[in-house]
């Protein structure tokens, strides 16, 4: 069997002096925001508070100075991603942008997509979205049907895209599509859609359990996009998106999503809580550690050119499993009920975390899917 290795990130001293400016940052901007708000997590939309963090420098920070990033190191970047998930903030504007659309096309992108869009994100004035699943393939990217076919002066698509989040908000969608003949893997690209333009496509909401509007359906009808909308080379887009996948599976937000109940939990056992309630709470404290050690390492082989693929899609995995079984945990150890709408505030960060969790095993790869990945790796199957 294959071992999977996380080695520890090189040290990074000024990512703690960071840390607590964007803490300083972070209790001035939110002070008014409520526990049920900040439940949210980085479902959390603002657009003005995405351009504070542009402002300040805190988005784009490993990009190159001439695309209007810092030049910083993934470490510093790290740190401000945690703090703004353990205080709640309202990043989702740029969330994906920043995260990996920004370094698809500083990989693969041509130089007049990087010189017209990086400096638009890094300024927090730019949204994407990912167009990657579909319907009845779930999260089996090789098995995409939605065709972009070769005419004059560029491709007319056809197909529909499902649960891609933030497409009513955002400016731009990364297509993973098919461009050529071939079979799974072959014959798929990566194109840039302006959606604010973009003539025949439409985007229909999937609302979730809480009636909340995040996800969605995206059907293109005879679209036209233009030649110079291709990321990259024709026919390499799934070495392209599977690259693009470590950023998306490895962050934080990967086990940060229910970090408000773990908060509320404190507040509501107080300074003196039970026995019952401190091993509970001992063991959750354990587990994060653990994961962030994890997708720490990650961070620090992304920053090293690494492709840890495999180490992204276990942090995913057992961090999806971690924030989905933490309201249950807190409903059992404190007899509380979730009520979305109620005055109570652990109740109502309960409610709307309970009505969300069945997202969190499906966003970025399903369970599924990502264990028979590991199993792979691992020398299983």
């Amino acid at each position: 069997m294959t071992a999977i290795a996380f080695p520890p990130p090189p040290p990074c001293p000024q990512a703690e002096t960071l840390r607590l400016e964007v803490r300083d940052f972070l209790a001035a901007e939110l002070a008014g925001r409520t526990p049920r708000q900040r439940a949210e997590s980085w479902n959390g939309y603002d657009r003005d508070f995405s351009r504070k963090m542009g402002q300040r420098g805190w988005i784009g920070m490993t990009w190159p100075k001439r695309y209007g990033g810092h030049e910083r190191s993934a470490l510093e970047r790290y740190v401000v991603l945690e703090e703004m998930l353990a205080a709640g903030a309202p990043v989702n504007m740029h969330w994906i942008a920043d995260r990996q659309s920004g370094p698809l096309l500083l990989r693969a992108g041509t130089e007049a997509q990087r010189s017209a869009i990086l400096p638009r994100i890094a300024a927090g004035e730019c949204g994407f979205c990912i167009g990657m699943s579909e319907p009845d393939s779930g999260s089996d990217l090789a098995s995409v049907r939605t065709r972009a076919a070769p005419v004059q002066g560029g491709f007319l698509v056809n197909g529909t895209k499902l649960w891609t989040s933030g497409a009513h908000l955002a400016d731009y969608m990364i297509l993973f599509c098919r461009t050529g003949p071939g079979e799974r893997h072959e014959g798929t690209s990566q194109l840039l859609v302006d959606l604010k333009h973009t003539k025949g496509l439409s985007i229909r909401p999937v609302r979730a359990l809480s009636g909340e509007h995040h996800f969605n359906e995206v059907v293109f009808t005879d679209a036209f996009l233009p030649e110079d909308a291709v990321i990259g080379q024709l026919g390499q887009g799934w070495q392209q998106v599977t690259s693009e996948l470590a950023y998306e599976r490895s962050g934080p937000e990967r086990f940060l999503s229910s970090f408000q109940v773990v908060v509320e939990l404190l507040r509501a056992a107080g300074p003196a809580p039970s026995e019952r309630v401190a091993v509970a709470v001992g063991r959750l404290a354990a587990h994060m550690i653990a994961l962030r050690r994890m997708s720490r390492s990650v961070a620090g082989m992304l920053q090293q050119g690494g492709n840890p693929a495999l180490e992204a899609a276990l942090v995913k995995e057992v961090g999806n499993t971690l924030e989905q079984e933490i309201p249950e945990i807190v409903r059992l150890l404190l007899e509380a009920e979730p009520e979305a709408d109620g005055a109570d505030q652990l109740a109502a960060v309960l409610g709307h975390t309970m009505l969300h969790i069945p997202s969190f095993s499906l966003r970025g790869g399903t369970r599924e899917v990502l264990r028979g990945m590991i199993a792979r790796g691992l020398g299983l199957r």
